[in-house]
């Protein structure tokens, strides 16, 4: 008896190794070919899309002034005054130098200059901004000096417009002197003299349109100087000299 049960002991661990260790091929569940080409398309198809995607975006940055806005959209007319269209989201960051405390969209008027950095799409024409910053473009004048205030360093001008300018030159003004022999070249604050013609790039002053702070005046020395309304000059004489203009 004890025999007999050792060699059925034996059958039954031998039937248990053969079912493991000899189960058929075609009985163990293994992907399909149909499967994979379905997976390996489905990945191609994904990749594609997404490089003509990335194709279709780059990062650009557009300055121009707010003529609409809401919640979600600031339309802008920029340098060249075209229309632009500008998406902005939870991610977008809003900021203003003048803003004392926090800055967003609804702060945001008519009328600002802005310099937005963001996603521009080349189909749909639009920027997804993700900067949104209020900025101060600087003022180029053409103007005449009218009269010259070396204690307070400005000048009083009178621009293309014909309006009334006044011109702070602090420390930090760089000031020039262009003719046709020399080109541009260095010059000083005592080198302006009145109806000179000068070319002014700065910023005008909070509050006040017609007061600028330069950061940098041209001297035009090869205009001819136009003299004042007040001012006559007399003809050349006989000599060939001018007398001194005289005022009325």
């Amino acid at each position: 008896m004890g025999k007999m049960r050792k060699k059925l002991l034996f059958l039954i661990i031998f039937a248990i190794y053969y079912l493991i260790f000899n189960i058929p091929s075609d009985a163990a569940p293994t992907p399909t070919t149909t499967n994979d080409q379905q997976i390996k398309e489905q990945l191609i198809e994904n990749i594609a899309s997404r490089v003509a995607e990335l194709k279709l975006v780059e990062k650009r940055g557009i300055i121009g002034v707010v003529t609409d806005v809401s919640n979600t959209q600031i339309t802008i007319s920029d340098v060249q005054n075209k229309t632009r269209f500008i998406d902005v989201d939870e991610l977008t960051k809003f900021s203003s130098p003048s803003a004392k405390g926090s800055f967003g969209i609804s702060d945001i008027t008519k009328g600002t200059t802005l310099g937005l950095l963001g996603l521009y799409n080349k189909e749909s024409r639009r920027l997804l901004a993700r900067f949104v910053n209020v900025i101060t473009l600087p003022k180029f004048i053409y103007a005449t000096v009218d009269s010259i205030d070396s204690k307070n360093f400005s000048l009083n001008a009178t621009a293309e417009d014909k309006k009334s300018l006044i011109v702070n030159v602090q420390n930090s003004t760089k000031i020039s002197l262009h003719n046709k022999e020399a080109g541009l070249t260095r010059s000083s604050f005592s080198k302006i003299s009145q109806n000179d013609d000068i070319i002014v790039i700065g910023f005008a002053l909070a509050g006040n349109e017609n007061m600028v702070a330069a950061s940098r005046i041209i001297i035009l020395a090869d205009l001819p100087k136009i003299p004042k309304p007040n001012e006559t000059t007399v003809p050349a004489t006989e000599s060939g000299e001018r007398s001194t203009p005289t005022t009325r």
